[in-house]
């Protein structure tokens, strides 16, 4: 059984306050329940974290790099909040590391501001889910190990 990480960006910790119009009213912890039942419904741990600097995040990237290559994770599945727009360094790690990455937003970024239909992740991405509120997580999740797993599973 792999891990799949999950991680989350700036201000992800706020879900539930933030802007409940927008983001919902679901808790980052609601979130982490929801992408563990799911991945153990698919037979795999799940692995959260959330922070609110890039290094931090570059860093949990390098470290699932060298996880996937001893096999013990699967790939990652990751909402990087505002440093979508931003963070030429977190598209560099992720196709550093060569790791499998499913780009995650809660919210349409697309039908938002300008400045956020532009993102430096996508490119690095293997897939992405926009949009469909905090279930985008699980639909990360399902489309990662429905393309990275060796193993069948039972949606399969």
């Amino acid at each position: 059984m792999s891990t799949i990480m999950v991680l989350n960006g700036p201000n992800l910790n706020l879900l539930g306050t933030r802007e409940p119009a927008t983001y919902g009213y679901e808790t980052l912890a609601d979130v982490e329940v929801m992408c563990r039942e799911a991945a153990q419904t698919l037979g795999h741990d799940v692995e959260c974290h959330q922070s609110n600097h890039e290094g931090v995040l570059i860093d949990l990237i390098h470290e699932a790099g060298r996880r996937i290559k001893a096999g013990e994770v699967l790939g990652v599945v990751f909402n990087p909040g505002a440093y979508t727009h931003t963070s030429v360094a977190l598209h560099d790690a992720i196709k550093g590391a060569d790791v499998p990455v499913i780009e995650v937003h809660i919210s349409n970024v697309h039908a938002r501001e300008a400045f956020r239909h532009h993102s430096y992740i996508s490119p690095a991405a293997a897939g992405i889910v926009v949009g469909m509120g905090v279930q985008g997580y699980v639909l990360g999740i399902q489309g990662l190990v429905h393309k990275f797993s060796s193993t069948p599973s039972k949606t399969k």
